[in-house]
C-alpha cells in the first residue's frame, strides 16, 4: 500500500497501527506461551506532573473511546504486517478477528489528577489490552497537555473569552484534537474549521496581514472587509500605523464596529491607547482583541488591560512548554492462569531511581473537607472505605467492549470549571509550586 493513497482524513478508519512494534512481539510470545489469555489490568497513570505544575487536567477521553473502537485489522493492515514479517502467521489469524471485548473505568474527563492517579483502568485478556497501550498513551498525553495549559490560561483571563488558533504551528492532525482538548480546558471558540466539523467547536475568524497588503490602501482594505461582512467584524489594526488605522476603521465601519485586533507590540501599551481612541470615537462597544505569540502568563500581564479576548497558537498546542504529561501504561495485575475465575495478583515493577509503580487494580477518591474543598487523592487497592464510597473518581467507559459513556463535549468542559472550583484556591495560581493534592495511599 502507498501511504500517499490515504489521504489526510480527519478521522482515520483504523487505529490499529497506531501502535509500537513491541506490543505486536509480546502478543505473539505470550500466544506461543499460551499466558497471552490471561486476564489482566493495566493503568494509565503519571508518577509526576510537569515541574511547577499543581494539577493536571484529564482529556482526550472521547477520542481514546473511538480509538479503540476502531481499532480493527482489515486486510491492508494484515498483509503490511505479514510482508514486513512483523508477527508470525498463527499471531496474524489472532489479530484478524480482533476486537476489545474487556472493560474500561476512567477518570471522567475534563477532571483533575495529580501524580499516581489512574486515569484510565483497562481490564482484558493479556493479548486484547496489551495493544492499545501506544495509542491510548498518544492521545491522553497530547490531549491532557493542551487541556492543562488552557486551563491555566482561561483562568488567567478571568472569564474574558479565549481564541485557539494554533494550527499552523502543529501537525495537521494534531490541531484538530488540540483545538477539541483547549475546549475541554476553556477555551471558548477555534480558527480551525476541521476542529469546527468535527467536534462542533465554535469558529471565528477573519482576516491577517496579507489582506491589508493586498489593497493599495489600509482604507481599501477596511472597505472591503466591511462591505463583505459586515460592521461587527473585527480589522486588523496594526500592519502600520496603529491610531491611524482605528481612526479609519471606526470612519468606515462606525460606531457598531465589532471589535479591533493587535497582534504586535507592548500590548499592554497599545491596548490602553486603543480603548481611549475608540471611546473619544463614540466606539465604546467595539471590542479589542489581542494575539501575538500569547501564554498564560502574558495573559495574566495583560489583566489590568482593556482587553476582551485573547487569541493563542503556538504557547496553547505546545502545551506552554510541557507537550506531554509522562503517562505511563503499566500491567498492575494479571490472574495465575487463563482460567476465568482466577484470582488476580498485583504486579509492579521494582527499580532503582523513579521508575517504581504500585501494583494491583486500585479505586480512586477525592476527600474533601467539611465545607466541600478538597484536601487529598486516596488510592487503593482493597474495599472502598465508607467514608471515601461518594467520592470516587473512575467511571464506567466501555463495558464488555461497548462504549457506554460517550457524551457532548461541552460536557467535560463544564465538568472541568466544577472539577477546578473545588480544588484549594492556590490550585490556579501561576506561580510554581508543588500539586495542590497529596496523594495518599488507603
Amino acid at each position: 500500500m502507498n501511504p500517499s493513497d490515504l489521504g489526510l482524513p480527519v478521522d482515520v478508519p483504523s487505529t490499529a497501527l497506531f501502535t509500537d512494534q513491541y506490543e505486536f512481539t509480546m502478543l505473539q510470545a505470550a500466544l506461543r506461551a499460551g499466558t497471552a489469555h490471561r486476564r489482566s489490568v493495566f493503568e494509565v497513570f503519571t508518577r509526576r506532573l510537569p515541574e511547577g505544575r499543581r494539577y493536571g487536567v484529564v482529556a482526550g477521553t472521547g477520542r481514546v473511546l473511538d480509538a479503540v473502537e476502531n481499532f480493527r485489522f482489515d486486510e491492508g493492515v494484515l498483509a503490511f504486517l505479514r510482508e514486513q514479517e512483523i508477527v508470525d502467521a498463527a499471531t496474524l489469524d489472532w489479530l484478524a478477528s480482533y476486537r476489545f471485548r474487556g472493560d474500561v473505568w476512567g477518570y471522567p474527563e475534563g477532571e483533575a489528577y495529580f501524580p499516581g492517579s489512574p486515569i484510565l483502568r483497562v481490564e482484558g485478556t493479556f493479548a486484547e489490552c496489551v495493544l492499545l497501550e501506544t495509542v491510548i498513551l498518544s492521545i491522553l498525553n497530547h490531549d491532557s497537555a493542551i487541556a492543562a495549559a488552557a486551563s491555566r490560561m482561561s483562568t488567567a483571563a478571568g472569564g474574558r473569552r479565549l481564541i485557539e488558533m494554533g494550527a499552523r504551528r502543529t501537525h495537521e492532525l494534531a490541531a484538530v484534537a488540540a483545538s477539541r482538548a483547549a475546549y475541554v480546558g476553556g477555551f471558548d471558540s477555534t480558527s480551525d474549521l476541521a476542529a469546527g466539523f468535527r467536534y462542533g467547536i465554535p469558529t471565528v475568524g477573519t482576516s491577517a496581514h496579507a489582506f491589508t497588503l493586498l489593497h493599495d490602501s489600509e482604507r481599501d482594505a477596511f472597505r472591503a472587509q466591511v462591505d463583505s461582512l459586515g460592521r461587527s467584524t473585527t480589522l486588523l489594526v496594526d500592519t502600520y500605523d496603529v491610531a491611524e488605522a482605528v481612526r479609519t476603521a471606526v470612519e468606515i465601519a462606525g460606531p457598531e464596529l465589532g471589535a479591533v485586533r493587535i497582534d504586535s507590540g507592548d500590548l499592554l501599551l497599545v491596548a490602553h491607547r486603543v480603548r481611549q481612541q475608540l471611546d473619544e470615537l463614540g466606539a465604546r462597544n467595539t471590542q479589542i482583541t489581542v494575539t501575538s505569540d500569547l501564554d498564560e502568563y502574558a495573559i495574566a500581564s495583560l489583566a489590568a488591560a482593556p482587553v476582551d479576548a485573547y487569541g493563542v497558537g503556538t504557547q496553547l498546542v505546545t502545551g506552554s512548554g510541557h507537550p506531554t504529561c509522562s503517562m505511563v501504561y503499566k500491567l498492575v495485575a494479571r490472574a495465575r492462569s487463563t482460567e476465568p475465575d482466577a484470582p488476580l495478583e498485583p504486579v509492579a515493577k521494582k527499580s532503582l531511581g523513579a521508575k517504581t509503580s504500585v501494583g494491583g487494580r486500585k479505586w480512586a477518591a477525592r476527600r474533601r473537607d467539611a465545607d466541600g474543598v478538597a484536601e487529598a487523592e486516596v488510592l487503593g487497592t482493597g474495599p472502598v472505605p465508607d467514608r471515601l464510597a461518594a467520592d470516587q473518581l473512575l467511571v464506567e467507559l466501555v463495558r464488555g467492549g461497548q462504549v457506554v459513556a460517550r457524551e457532548p463535549l461541552d460536557v467535560p468542559r463544564d465538568r472541568h470549571r466544577a472539577a477546578l472550583a473545588a480544588l484549594p484556591l492556590s490550585a490556579t495560581q501561576l506561580s510554581r509550586g508543588e500539586p495542590v493534592l497529596p496523594t495518599e495511599y488507603a
